[in-house]
């Protein structure tokens, strides 16, 4: 009877330690680091602890953009004036989005028909040269 009880104990032994050293997915422990090998943290948190920061690095403040247009009360964007339209053009030919830009969507508006007006009439490039 001895030998029952140390054969029955055996093996249960054995499964506790194999269960221990490779847990199942069930036993897992919590959360981990993360793939990209950072600790877990608070959704949003940053390493340098304020908003958009790094550790030792500067802090980064971005202003909010203002229309080129309304600031300077330009009403009428004519697609003659080459020189106001390119600013608003990349190199590549693209028209630049507002979102970089900063211009309000109203002025976008006729910015891209000035654009696309002096594009037809050859005082702007459709696209870049290669």
């Amino acid at each position: 009877m001895a030998d029952e009880t140390s054969n029955q104990a055996a093996p249960g032994a054995a499964e506790t330690s194999t269960s221990e050293s490779t847990p199942t997915p069930s036993q897992a422990p919590g959360p981990g680091p993360r793939p990209g090998g950072r600790p877990p943290g608070p959704r949003g948190a940053r390493p340098g602890g304020g908003p958009g920061g790094r550790e030792g690095g500067r802090k980064f403040f971005r202003r909010k953009k203002v229309c080129k247009f309304c600031t300077e009360k330009i009403d009428n964007i004519n697609y003659k004036d080459v020189r106001l339209l390119s600013q608003f053009v990349a190199e590549s030919g693209k028209i630049v989005p507002r979102r970089l830009t900063g211009v309000c969507t109203p002025h976008q508006r006729r910015l891209s028909e000035a654009i696309k007006q002096a594009r037809n009439i050859a005082l702007l490039p459709f696209a870049a040269r290669h």
